[in-house]
């Protein structure tokens, strides 16, 4: 059993690494790939896009696809299919061919991004659930990282097929280790104990998680119709403002939202579990991170055209004042673990996010004169910041389900950690257009105030997490009786 909890723990980690490391190269190879394919900005542009909305719009049903199936064997499945697609990007003859398969390409990411949640779930116990996310979350930093640089390099000595190439070898390798390793046990059960009967609120409809005949089709095509509305209006914004087209996009994800909701209250097996969605922890973790992820990223993107336009970096040089930011996020994430243990969820999250806040109020003081190192402390904070963030409150929101929903909640903490980048750079371009004769640095100030109030939103919402030291025991424990002692003679 240990060893295949140490297997579990290197499928995931690697895979959600090469996601992470696949959308930092990619942005690295664009301007190449847009040259050598001759292509339009607009096309280049949604091999990103494309793939964002795919994977958005499918996080949680495969989630459910998981727990019904298996996770290790849906991680398996992504990888085999992210791998290939990788390849046949790599070898794509037009523009067209790589943002079709860029689209293919999301469709098996959102198979194998929950799924490295709920291999987790299910592998450790929820006491021990803490470090494993967090070094999933430092792997991600990681990558992050070193993506510029390792993509830099392969686009500057091998032309962008290169950078396609190196992520299908490691997804290969690691959906070929899941493969072949045997599906894990429930770690409620993994220490020799037998399992508990489990039980349920009294009218409630049995659990959906493990049962392969209850999928919710119908409840996940409205889910799909309306993130991808919602996605793609968060990109399109940014990019042409607000037209015919983004107008019908936000009606219908307000459309299909609401079609999805009256749907879930009248089916007797919901995609989304009822108690998941009554737990206050997992909605409390789901909105930290959705507020933080778009308060570092619209943040982010700030910063960056302010390092590159107003202060004439190169990317290079933009990569090494960002660096303390990544550096940070690693080391922040399993530190994170310990003074969650020490102070709890709840505290140990309101302070990551305070930190966050602090981070994006000093980006928003810099002028034309900043030098590396007062940017550097403003990068380390948003590093330190979200590292704590993420790490923490995916733990929460991963130990508050039930193994049987641990897909769906993985899907959930995915699909809330890419909507949040979205909607903070929609955010972020809509604030620096509003008064276009200010000027920039002026413009990006008010911005990042705003940005920092969102952060400060996360640090609010964060208040609604477990206050107790550390992640212990079985959620479902609280739901089943107790024994009551003997009355005394």
């Amino acid at each position: 059993m240990i060893r295949q909890r140490w297997v579990t723990l290197a499928c995931s980690v690697v895979g959600a690494a090469v996601v992470a490391l696949d959308g930092t190269l990619l942005t690295i190879a664009q301007p190449t790939l847009q040259h050598d394919l001759h292509a339009e900005f607009a096309e280049v542009q949604w091999t990103s896009t494309g793939y964002l909305v795919a994977v958005a719009s499918l996080l949680v049903f495969a989630g459910r696809l998981g727990d019904a199936y298996g996770h290790r064997r849906l991680f398996a499945l992504g990888t085999f299919g992210f791998a290939a697609t990788s390849a046949a990007i790599a070898l794509a003859p037009g523009i067209g061919w790589v943002i079709a398969l860029r689209i293919l390409q999301g469709v098996f990411g959102a198979l194998l991004q929950p799924a490295t949640l709920g291999m987790l779930r299910a592998a450790f116990p929820p006491d021990r659930l803490a470090m494993p996310i967090a070094l999933r979350m430092s792997a991600i930093g990681l990558a992050a990282a070193l993506g510029p640089l390792v993509g830099g390099a392969l686009v500057a000595a091998f032309g962008w097929r290169s950078v396609f190439a190196l992520t299908a070898i490691p997804a290969l390798a690691i959906g070929l280790l899941a493969a072949v390793t045997g599906p894990t046990r429930p770690a409620d059960d993994s220490e020799g104990v037998a399992p508990r009967p489990r039980t349920r609120v009294s009218g409630s409809a049995p659990a959906a998680g493990g049962s392969r005949g209850a999928l919710d089709l119908p409840g996940a095509v409205l889910l799909a119709v309306m993130l991808a509305c919602l996605v793609h209006v968060l990109v399109a914004v940014p990019e042409s403002g607000w037209t015919t087209a983004t107008g019908l996009a936000l009606g219908g994800a307000v459309a299909s939202g609401a079609a999805f909701a009256r749907h879930e209250r009248r089916t007797a097996r919901p995609l989304l579990p009822p108690a998941l969605l009554r737990s206050r922890p997992v909605v409390a973790g789901l909105a930290t991170l959705l507020a933080t992820s778009a308060a570092l990223f619209g943040a982010l993107f700030v910063a960056t055209y302010f390092l590159q336009d107003v202060r004439g970096l190169d990317p290079l040089s933009t990569g090494l004042w960002v660096l303390p930011l990544a550096v940070l996020m690693v080391l922040g994430a399993p530190a994170a673990a310990l003074l969650q243990r020490r102070f709890g969820p709840r505290r140990t999250t309101v302070g990551g996010a305070a930190l966050l806040a602090v981070g994006v109020l000093l980006l928003s003081r810099l002028d034309e004169s900043a030098t590396a190192v007062p940017a550097g402390v403003c990068f380390a904070l948003l590093g330190a910041g979200f590292g704590t963030v993420m790490a923490t409150a995916t733990a929460v929101v991963v130990h508050q389900a039930s193994v049987a929903d641990a897909g769906v909640a993985g899907g959930l903490q995915q699909t809330a950690m890419n909507i949040g980048p979205a909607l903070g750079v929609a955010a972020a371009t809509l604030l620096m257009t509003l008064d276009p004769d200010s000027g920039f640095v002026p413009a990006m100030g008010t911005t990042l105030l705003v940005l920092t109030g969102l952060a400060a939103l996360g640090s609010a919402a964060a208040l609604g997490l477990p206050g107790r030291p550390a992640l212990t025991g079985d959620p479902e424990a609280a739901a089943e009786p107790q024994p009551q002692p003997a009355p005394q003679p």
